[in-house]
């Protein structure tokens, strides 16, 4: 019988493994499956951030940023640009001062609240965005290339149902809290 002083010290992982592989069979599967799917999904934003800023010197989130206002053409305003992010005002006032410097943003009054600002994309925007979202695409493509097409069908549906279980059962739990 061994005692633990006399234990083998488990070998270290490789680090391109993550935290997620330390968890064992004994832990819960559910936990392994989030674990898992915040590595996957840590491990793919590292490599599009890596590639951005090699490729076209630019960051995930002024990418990000710059897709919202893409998807809006008459722009936003600052405090919805920012609920759509998920970042601080002050975040997103940052990207738009550094956009703005670089002519891809403008400012204008919003016309739904004079006190408000709305920004969107400026004509040399719109292009410089179409341009790296096409590569953007091209990676993505790239980085998922390795699984069957039904793989990636059965992965995406799987992830739908993971998300629409979720908010359901935020809403249960915060029509309990409301109780």
């Amino acid at each position: 019988m061994s005692t633990p002083e006399h234990q083998a010290t488990p070998a270290p992982l490789p680090p391109h493994l993550g935290l997620e592989a330390r968890v064992t069979d004994d832990d819960h599967q559910s936990l392994k499956l989030w674990l898992r799917m915040m590595a996957c999904t840590n491990q793919v934003q590292a490599e599009l951030r890596r590639r951005l800023r090699l490729q076209f010197g630019i960051s995930l989130a002024r990418f990000d940023y710059m897709a919202q206002l893409h998807r809006y053409p008459a722009g936003l305003s600052m405090r919805l640009l920012g609920q759509y992010l998920m970042v601080t005002g002050g975040n997103v006032t940052g990207l738009t001062n550094e956009l703005v410097k670089e002519s891809w943003v403008e400012r204008l009054p919003d016309p739904d609240d004079r006190r408000s600002v709305r920004v969107r994309l400026t004509p040399l925007g719109v292009q410089t965005f179409e341009q790296i979202a096409t590569v953007h695409e091209a990676w993505v493509v790239s980085l998922f290339a390795g699984l069957r097409v039904q793989d990636r069908k059965l992965l995406t549906e799987l992830l739908g149902s993971v998300r629409q279980q979720v908010a359901a059962l935020t809403t249960e739990y915060d029509a309990a809290a409301d109780d």
